[in-house]
């Protein structure tokens, strides 16, 4: 079994239940909060514990799901909207259509950053996120007016710049309410909204495309007028249904519920007890996470899954329709694909958890991208002769339809791409010792990592359909990047914890002062990372 993290001397003795409770807590002994605070938690029961995270459960991921879908959904419907008479109804061309795609990431990836330093100084984070929601409702409401290229490349630019808080920011909620080790469970739940997003979308624009015509507008205006109704209305619903903080729960949380969720925080490590938040931007801390390398390996494994994600998802109407399929069975023929993905992703990410252990449940299923693509680079130049194998490959359950077992596991290998999001931002965030270097972290890792975005919005060119080699090769190879980048971390993380275990706590004390260890964090040599 592989080390799992730990902050100073902080280790886990409940390992079969999944619970993370410090040895120095049960001894009554932690060198971040007192003898009475410690033998509080470890006085708390293992029913208790279940008992609490099943409320957070029920409180925060909904939400956070529900939000993440509605994000995704207004970011991707312009390709349920392109087959729909986008590029006709503007004038524009194929080439401008994949600017207005590539310029959504530009604001999107700069604001990532600054915004979640925003949100970790929020006492409530329901007000940030359900004002940056509602915002971006109202732009996407506007889409729906624009009359040409510009006005749509106006649109997407205020879109990513109020969307680029709320993914990062979703990361940053969870660190402050779970353990390491009950993260990836977490953030996989509602990153499964981006996979059903993809669903949704197609389902949504089916329906509403059959108000064609009505008021005078076109059917795919009305796409964005409505969808965007629906996320500004989310957006308002925020501020009263979006939990805060524990300290801010109480009419939902006991006393003891709520000082058992901020101690078991202070007493890893990640928060500092209260009257000690730091209050500014701190350029040390901000430095330090733009050199370090684990973060750069972490991007390079985070665009296996966003160039392709983002690639398919402008696109899979497209394919679809270049199938043969009309514009209405196109829309409809992307909800299984991406079903299977928000299965896949869940699963992945409940195992990574159970096992404390995120380098395998990303790099199989990127392994497993890298087939699906070099079958779809193979076959799509003949694509409607090759249905089974190049719509088969998302679709677990509509594997009848294929020809032969080689088609049959393709279609059991892609949309491996789902799980590796999950993994990745779990890595990440498990692996940032401090709450402002995390908020940065999980920041600059996503803000770059989206930029996979920008090259995912080029790389299925209108005039090479329905092959699009470029597409596919591109995909394949953002994959297998990953997996490179992904044992380079797992080895490189692996020999520093086996150093660091030759020291004993007493030589690294006396070596280092208190101050010292907590202002190197995750560098310190009492430090666990997660492999």
């Amino acid at each position: 079994m592989p080390p799992t993290n730990s902050v100073h001397s902080l280790k886990e003795i409940d390992a079969e239940k999944h619970e993370m409770v410090p040895i120095e807590v049960a001894r009554g002994q932690n060198e971040h909060i007192s003898a009475v605070d410690a033998d509080f938690l470890a006085g708390f029961t293992d029913e208790q514990r279940r008992r609490v995270l099943r409320k957070v459960d029920w409180r925060l991921v909904p939400m956070l799901l529900i939000l993440y879908l509605i994000s995704f959904i207004d970011r991707a419907n312009i390709g349920n909207a392109k087959i729909e008479g986008l590029l006709p109804s503007l004038n524009m061309s194929g080439t401008q259509y994949n600017i207005a795609l590539a310029i959504f990431f530009v604001p999107y990836t700069l604001a990532e950053i600054p915004s979640n330093m925003i949100l970790d100084k929020f006492n409530r984070p329901s007000v940030f996120m359900g004002t940056i929601v509602f915002v971006w409702g109202v732009i996407v409401m506007c889409t729906g007016f624009v009359t040409g290229f510009a006005g749509l490349c106006v649109t997407r630019v205020f879109l990513g710049l109020f969307e680029a808080g709320f993914f990062p920011g979703a990361i940053l909620i969870i660190s402050k309410w779970y353990l390491p080790h009950e993260s990836q469970t977490r953030i996989a739940i509602f990153f499964t909204a981006s996979a059903l997003a993809g669903a949704f979308s197609g389902l949504l624009a089916y329906g509403i495309v059959r108000m064609d015509g009505v008021a005078g507008y076109e059917g795919w205006r009305w796409i964005f007028i409505l969808e965007g109704l629906a996320s500004a209305i989310a957006g308002l619903a925020c501020f009263w249904l979006l939990i805060d903080t524990p300290a801010r729960s109480t009419s939902w949380l006991s006393a003891d519920e709520i000082r058992y969720l901020e101690l078991r925080q202070v007493a890893i490590g990640r928060f500092k007890p209260a009257g000690h938040k730091e209050k500014h931007f701190d350029m040390r801390v901000f430095l330090t996470v733009l050199k370090d390398w684990k973060i750069y390996l972490l991007i390079i494994a985070f665009w296996s899954n966003v160039t392709p994600n983002y690639g398919l998802k402008f696109t899979m109407p497209q394919i679809m329709k270049n199938m043969g399929y009309s514009s209405a069975n196109a829309q409809l023929l992307t909800i299984p694909a991406y079903t299977v993905g928000a299965i896949s992703a869940y699963s992945f990410s409940v195992l990574s958890d159970r096992l404390k252990w995120r380098m395998p449940t990303i790099v199989v299923p990127q392994m497993a991208v890298v087939i699906a693509y070099a079958i779809l680079f193979a076959k799509a130049a003949d694509i409607k002769n090759n249905i089974g194998a190049c719509y088969g490959l998302p679709c677990l359950f509509w594997v009848s339809i294929l020809s032969s077992r080689a088609m049959t596991f393709s279609a059991l290998t892609m949309y491996r791409l789902y799980p590796i999001g999950p993994g990745v931002q779990a890595w990440n965030m498990n692996n940032l010792a401090g709450p402002s270097k995390r908020a940065m972290g999980i920041g600059f890792m996503t803000g770059v990592g989206n930029m996979g975005g920008i090259t995912g919005s080029f790389i299925f060119i209108e005039k090479e359909a329905p092959k699009y080699p470029s597409g596919f090769g591109s995909s394949l190879a953002f994959a297998a990047a990953g997996i490179v980048a992904c044992f380079t971390l797992e080895f490189l993380l692996w020999k520093i914890n086996g150093k660091n275990a030759k020291l004993s706590e007493e030589e690294v004390r006396d070596k280092y002062s208190d101050e010292e260890l907590d202002r190197m964090g995750d560098k310190s040599p009492l430090f666990r990372y997660t492999l």
